[in-house]
């Protein structure tokens, strides 16, 4: 209650962390809101589809740095006792990188665990009110003036036999003590002060600063390219530990790309776009840019590395009339388009604006909504349910062929289905999946790492042997046909585990908090006979 909090990272403005899948043979849906300082709690929050008698969930940290061997011992989570099936805990973070949440559910079917991704570092700096400090600056200086006089009383007053009389040798006595206990006090303060602004300057050097980038577009060729700032790289600290947090040469793939790059325009959220850049060098990513309309748009570029560690790179873009369009350059020297990519653009988020000649309308809960083949997508929500602020909320979407029959979805790079949340002021961004808003490639990542249970030094490969390795292997699968690309993406993933390839379920929901009262957007995007379909919703939090 006596502190402020500044805004987090990554997904931007949107900490809290969802999982839902299996925990051996028990379904769970697992929500974890990360401390904003490290060290610090995590609340983490355990949903069981099925809550027999008899059942323990715990929960530990377990840093990407150390494996399992430096782990903690876990801690029993309390079941909620207005809520059925729910249990909670709080675990602490001591140490700041890439971590995760190992979930344990012990039961009468057995043990089940699984790891969730957490990403362990300090995003904000507490500020005191200033009305707790110049209380606690006048508690100080009347503690100071209160020892120093106890001290000079206690070399003079407290030697006088009882009924004597104050002498000029007494008060000379009293005099030289106090000033002696005022000046070693002011030492004592002084060191005290020292100390803390050396810890200050320490915590702001690990404190998370999101990387920088400029985004720009070649009219020319209608290529988009995103260069991160390699001074800010530099900057960072050279230990061992932030450098694989950071470096640019350990990106690992996520849903087969190294990156997932959105352009929304700014304000209207009229206008839609995910694209996947290729990498040019360790700071350079490009990709062609779809013929979207002219204006200011927002960038959100994720990322995920070797550690595990995911982020996301914001930045701004303008884009202007394609030249080589009106030149009648058909087909323009300039990057190759990703099979993944696309684009899509609806009515503006402000009713009062007009919407663009041949823009889709945006859906809203219980209404079908027709998509670009025929298709409809309903938002499957309970009449009258309100969407508030930090409360899970399942986003439950409905898609049905032409002739109204349930449509049989595609896997879209290894996923019934994605979907974009975004705040209409930009402030809130987040990418998620069925399976939740963590990254399953730093899933990946810290179940490598775990598994290995050698010392860092002897599992890191070199920088540039292990960025051309990932360019070799995201080039394989660039190359192979979609069956077998969607069946080794899908692969290891235990939320499809069930579903069959070529006939998935209809419906996909997505669990996500949201952290802000306010407007938002959401879009859906999923696969139907081999074509990307794009959907829009409308909704307001409060």
């Amino acid at each position: 209650m006596l502190f402020i909090a500044r805004s987090t990272y990554a997904h931007v403005g949107s900490p809290s962390v969802t999982f839902e899948g299996n925990a051996g043979p028990y379904k769970v849906i697992v929500s974890i809101n990360p401390p904003d300082v490290i060290p610090g709690t995590a609340q983490v929050s355990v949903f069981l589809q099925e809550s027999p008698k008899g059942i323990t969930v715990s929960a530990k940290p377990v840093y990407w740095t150390a494996g399992t061997d430096g782990t903690p011992r876990a801690d029993v989570a309390i079941p909620a006792k207005n809520q059925p099936g729910r249990y909670d805990v709080k675990i602490w973070f001591m140490n700041i990188g890439t971590s995760s949440i190992d979930i344990t559910i012990d039961g009468p079917k057995g043990k089940g665990t699984v790891l969730v991704p957490v990403m362990a570092i300090s995003t904000a700096k507490k500020t005191m009110s200033p009305g707790l400090g110049w209380g606690l600056l006048a508690m100080a200086a009347f503690l100071v003036l209160l020892m120093v006089t106890i001290i000079a009383s206690s070399v003079a007053d407290s030697q006088l036999e009882p009924g004597s009389e104050l002498t000029q040798h007494i008060r000379r006595k009293r005099l030289i003590g106090g000033l002696s206990a005022l000046i070693i006090l002011l030492l004592i303060l002084w060191g005290g002060r020292i100390w803390w602004n050396a810890a200050a300057a320490k915590y702001n050097h690990f404190l998370y600063r999101p990387l920088q980038a400029t985004t720009t577009v070649n009219t020319e060729n209608g290529t988009l390219r995103l260069s991160i700032d390699i001074d800010q790289l530099n900057s960072i600290t050279s230990s061992k530990r932030m450098n694989i947090t950071r470096k640019m040469s350990y990106l690992i793939p996520d849903h087969g790309k190294l990156m997932h790059l959105f352009l929304v325009k700014a304000g209207d959220l009229d206008v839609f776009a995910h694209l996947h850049p290729r990498r040019v060098d360790s700071v350079t990513f490009e990709a062609k840019t779809p013929d979207l309309p002219a204006g200011k748009y927002w960038v959100y570029a994720d990322i995920t590395r070797l550690s595990g560690f995911a982020e996301t790179i914001v930045d701004t873009l303008e884009i202007k009339d394609h030249t080589h369009q009106k030149a009648g350059m058909t087909n323009p020297v300039g990057a190759i388009p990703d099979p993944d990519d696309t684009y899509y653009i609806t009515n503006p988020v402000n009713k009062n604006m007009p919407a663009r000649t041949g823009a889709a309308t945006c859906g809203l809960p219980g209404i079908a909504t027709k998509l670009n083949d025929g298709s409809t997508i309903i938002w499957v929500q309970k009449p009258g349910l309100q969407l508030r602020t930090n409360e899970l909320t399942q986003l439950n979407f409905e898609i049905l062929a032409p002739n109204g029959q349930p449509a049989k979805l595609e896997p879209y790079m290894g996923m019934p289905a994605h979907a974009v949340i975004l705040k209409d002021d930009g402030s809130v961004y987040i990418h998620l999946h069925p399976a939740g808003s963590y990254s399953m490639g730093s899933q990946k990542a810290l179940l490598d790492r775990i598994a290995f249970h050698k010392p860092l030094d002897s599992y890191l490969p070199k920088p540039k042997e292990f960025a051309d390795s990932i360019d070799r292997f995201v080039a394989h699968l660039n190359a192979m046909n979609e069956a077998d690309r969607t069946k080794l993406l899908m692969a290891g993933m235990p939320a499809m585990s069930s579903t069959k390839m070529g006939g998935m379920q209809h419906q996909v929901s997505f669990p996500y908090t949201f952290p802000q009262p306010g407007k938002y957007r959401i879009w859906i995007q999923a696969k139907r006979n081999g074509q990307i379909i794009n959907s829009a919703f409308d909704a307001e939090v409060k």
